[in-house]
């Protein structure tokens, strides 16, 4: 008997003559033979490893399945020792297999190695590529896929999950009428739509101008997996007609902030892709698998969080939509946070884009909490000071009359705020430093320019106030100030936190809100406890004795009216905030504000109803 031990590699085979005991050299020992078959195998010589075995073609054949198989990018064989036995020998070795993707698959394996006349060969059996297989079989590695993380809102409701939907196709090269396919398809569509307003609809003699001009498969539209089975039973069987499914990202309401999700989606696709794992699997011919040799599991990626709260989204939404003739639209957000929990406007609304973000309207008595502020900071006022509210006053002959002219004569700055006189806010405004009004409004968010991923936002402008008219129609909201209901919201939100919070949508490296200059945005600097203290205090006397009263059932809530004048008619606004809740309704020509409180009366009423409300 003979034993040897010697090192094989995919590069270099180290050939040494072995040291026999009670043995002498061979020209051709069992030793040479498996140093040569693992040399072949090692290099993918397919031919010569085949040819040193028993069975050239059925070696050939597994040999070159496993290779491919695996995929394999390289392959380094370890000689452990070769155990000699008369004619008959057994080699034990190490292979390790480098395989795409920087793994490497290691085993250990054992041949037999027989002599006939004066040569030695290796007797083939799958078992050599590896001790698990059959006859029949070969190495195969296939990925385990990752499975594609979930979207979910602040409250963790799942809003975007892994899915498919469904694209209908014209083949124009196999539809003969293809104007009355159009129109069949437009015809089918419009049946879906009217029992799901989700379902889109066509346009058939534009969809029939468009798809002119292609020459194979022309896509109608996309639609989601639920319906699909709806729209394919009206339509019937087409010629040139199909569906075909794609994988997506798919919303389980379909409704919930449809505009904001899209753009969502299209910002967090890396973001949901986890480690895919791998297997190697035993494997037949005709490639089913038979059983596992080594695996890697997958490294599912964590849910990606978007700031929008389905409770919140859909509170919002209701109420808005209990004005579902006007542009009505509220912003809610966080204020500890800034997370954006929603973003909701009418269909009306939707038709001029994101008005809710960004669009400009005089924000009204609602900036009053501004002025208040400046008073409270630079002329050494409180809530509690004796200011005049006469129903009108000529500052710098501009003639500021209140609504309706009321006149509450010397009152408190808290009363002069709750009943929303403008003639006090004007001679506050009036009196402060030029830029100065302007200056404070950047405390509160409002005129700082963020760039949200996700969302394109204008939180409003403040004029500096140069000419004097300016700075006294500035203070109660009207002339050049102008304002978003988010960046009104932001306001609200600076009021209940303390500073202003960066706003929020998704929390991932991608999703960083940054300050209109490119940096890194950061929350405001903390606003003096004496303004807080007084701004609240007038806040909340708004709702429990003033204009806002009619929402004193909702809880502690804080806030501030507006009714902004325009060339024929006036928005109707409020903002505020109710615990870690800031918000901002707006009705674009609404009329007075007690329209936008019943709208945010609504929104808690149904909120309320849910346990982020309870």
């Amino acid at each position: 008997m003979c034993h040897t031990l010697r090192t094989v590699s995919a590069t270099v085979l180290a050939v040494a003559v072995a040291a026999t005991v009670a043995c002498t050299p061979r020209p051709d020992s069992p030793d040479d033979a498996v140093d040569d078959f693992l040399d072949a195998l090692s290099h993918r010589d397919v031919d010569s490893a085949a040819s040193d075995t028993d069975m050239k073609d059925s070696a050939a054949a597994d040999i070159d399945a496993t290779w491919t198989g695996l995929q394999a990018e390289g392959l380094a064989s370890s000689l452990k020792s070769v155990t000699t036995d008369g004619d008959v020998a057994t080699a034990s070795y190490t292979l390790d297999w480098d395989l795409p993707g920087d793994r490497n698959f290691t085993y250990d394996a054992t041949l037999t190695a027989t002599k006939s006349g004066e040569n030695w060969s290796v007797r083939w059996a799958p078992t050599v590529l590896h001790p698990d297989l059959g006859n029949g079989q070969h190495l195969e590695l296939r990925r385990v896929e990752a499975k594609t993380a979930d979207v979910v809102g602040s409250d963790g409701a799942v809003l975007l999950t892994p899915g498919v939907q469904w694209r209908l196709k014209v083949d124009t090269r196999e539809v003969a009428d293809l104007p009355g396919t159009m129109r069949r398809i437009a015809a089918a569509l419009q049946v879906a739509n009217s029992r799901d307003r989700s379902v889109p609809t066509v346009d058939p003699v534009a969809a029939e101008k468009d798809a002119g001009d292609v020459d194979g498969q022309y896509s109608v539209v996309v639609l989601d997996d639920r319906v699909v089975g709806q729209v394919r039973s009206i339509l019937g069987d087409v010629e040139g007609v199909s569906f075909t499914d794609e994988p997506t990202m798919v919303r389980p309401d379909p409704g919930f902030a449809p505009d904001i999700l899209s753009r969502v989606n299209s910002l967090v696709g890396d973001d949901l892709v986890g480690q895919d794992g791998w297997e190697v699997v035993k494997a037949t011919s005709n490639g089913a698998s038979v059983g596992s040799v080594d695996s890697a599991p997958a490294t599912p990626a964590p849910a990606v969080k978007v700031s929008l709260s389905k409770e919140v989204q859909t509170a919002a939404q209701n109420a808005v939509d209990t004005r579902d003739g006007d542009q009505a639209m509220m912003v809610v957000i966080r204020p500890s946070t800034g997370e954006i929990l929603a973003v909701a406007q009418t269909a009306e609304a939707d038709k001029d884009g994101d008005l809710a973000l960004s669009g400009q309207y005089p924000p009204g008595s609602t900036f009053k909490m501004i002025t208040a502020s400046a008073g409270v900071q630079d002329r050494g006022l409180s809530s509690d000071s004796m200011v005049g509210c006469p129903s009108t006053i000529n500052l710098g002959g501009r003639t500021v009359t209140n609504y309706n002219s009321f006149s509450l004569g010397t009152t408190t700055l808290r009363n002069a705020f709750a009943q929303s006189c403008n003639t006090t806010f004007a001679e506050i405004s009036t009196d402060l430093p030029v830029g100065r009004l302007k200056e404070i409004a950047e405390q509160f968010g409002l005129g700082r320019d963020y760039e949200i991923p996700g969302l394109t936002t204008v939180t409003g402008d403040v004029p500096e106030g140069e000419v004097m008219l300016d700075r006294t129609e500035a203070g109660y909201g009207q002339g050049l100030d102008l304002a978003s209901p988010f960046g009104m919201a932001l306001v609200a939100a600076t009021a209940a936190n303390g500073r202003t919070p960066v706003p929020t949508l998704l929390e991932t490296e991608t999703g960083k809100t940054l300050d209109g200059d490119g940096a890194a945005a950061q929350p405001g600097t903390p606003l003096d406890p004496a303004v807080l203290d007084n701004l609240r205090d007038m806040m909340r006397a708004v709702v429990t004795s003033g204009s806002g009263r009619a929402i004193s059932g909702a809880g502690e809530v804080y806030a501030k009216t507006g009714e902004a004048e325009y060339n024929g008619g006036s928005h109707a606004w409020f903002a505020g905030y109710r615990g870690d809740l800031a918000f901002a309704t707006l009705i674009v020509g609404g009329g007075g504000s007690e329209h936008s409180v019943a709208v945010t009366q609504q929104f808690f009423t149904e909120l309320d109803a849910t346990p982020e409300g309870r």
